[in-house]
């Protein structure tokens, strides 16, 4: 786990592979009843942690203009790191599905007892976030966020997530 201080506020983040309990996850997280509420992203369309901040800095100024587009702060955080306008397709595509195995879970201003037992609720290991680099899948981030091979010739995958993170509202 690993704690990211973002305008005044902090983002806890914890790594974790063979997850077995995507399903139940998903469950309670839709259902409302997931404590404390926390954001598990698709850690597959991930290459780097700096589009996670780039979405998380988003996220807390739509929560100070009381703009938030989605029910809740950590949902809104995975709709601002999909880079769609679609909130359902967003969710679908960059939060877990049922068959999960590898996930970011992500949680704004949590106390260390509040990250234990976000860690307790997930059925799988947890790794470190430096891990990310190397396992993400490539082909789906260049589909999904539409990156070509040009832009690759200029720019990091992260990077080209990261404008598209930024660059939505105003496209």
């Amino acid at each position: 786990m690993k704690v990211f201080e973002i305008n005044g506020n902090t983002l806890s983040l914890a790594l974790f592979i063979d997850v077995t309990n995507s399903k139940e996850l998903l469950d309670s997280m839709q259902s409302g009843k997931l404590d404390p509420e926390v954001a598990f992203l698709n850690a597959s369309l991930i290459p780097d942690v700096f589009p996670v901040l780039a979405a998380a800095h988003k996220t807390l100024i739509s929560k100070s203009r009381e703009s938030l587009t989605t029910r809740t702060l950590h949902s809104e955080l995975v709709y601002n790191y999909s880079g769609s306008k679609h909130i359902t397709e967003s969710l679908k595509r960059c939060g877990i599905s049922e068959n999960s195995s590898y996930v970011l879970a992500a949680r704004f201003n949590a106390s260390p007892d509040e990250m234990k037992v976000v860690e307790n609720l997930i059925n799988g290991k947890q790794i470190d976030l430096e891990e990310l680099e190397g396992r993400g899948d490539q082909a789906q981030i260049q589909k999904h966020y539409k990156i070509t091979g040009p832009e690759l010739g200029v720019s990091t995958i992260a990077d080209a997530i990261t404008c598209r993170i930024a660059a939505r509202d105003a496209l």
